[in-house]
């Protein structure tokens, strides 16, 4: 049963530790899914490549790209689009890439005693979003950002992720 709106979502493991989480990448398909399904952005023959990686790995990505030594959550890298209408035939279009680090991830689901299953969904959601344009660099944008992101959760049976720091970005 596929949505004619979604994108095809690859998901490459890349550290062991994600073999603790066999769900990790049903996980991933259902949120960018539900992400697909509540924008209006036409992904429709796109794709989304989803690493899962470490601290490790994913600090290096920040520090490479972003020049920040220092690993994060999540990290998206939205790919440059072609000029020109899609026609049916061509390969998919690439939305970009999600690198999501698996210890990070795992300490802030145990601190804000969050099932594993509901941030993992919550950061593939937002890695998302930022592949099709969202941000969240000044407050109207983040709020905009944030609301979608839980009406997004709420579609998936997860509760708003910020409810517990209401006001702050």
């Amino acid at each position: 049963m596929s949505h004619p709106n979604l994108p095809i979502t690859e998901v490459l493991v890349v550290a062991d530790c994600w073999q603790s989480e066999p769900d990790a990448e049903a996980v991933i398909q259902r949120a960018v899914a539900a992400a697909a399904e509540s924008v209006d952005e036409d992904v429709t023959d796109a794709e989304v490549a989803v690493m899962l990686t470490d601290d490790a790995g994913i600090r290096t990505l920040n520090s490479n790209w972003r020049g920040m030594d220092k690993p994060t959550n999540v990290l998206s890298f939205p790919a440059l689009q072609p000029e020109g209408a899609w026609k049916p035939g061509d390969a998919p279009r690439m939305l970009g890439d999600i690198a999501i680090a698996y210890e990070t991830m795992r300490r802030e689901a145990d601190e804000e005693h969050k099932p594993f299953d509901h941030h993992l969904s919550h950061l593939a959601v937002h890695g998302f979003l930022h592949l099709i344009g969202y941000d969240h660099e000044n407050d109207d944008d983040a709020e905009e950002m944030e609301a979608l992101e839980t009406e997004i959760l709420a579609h998936l049976g997860i509760p708003d992720p910020y409810a517990d720091r209401a006001g702050t970005h």
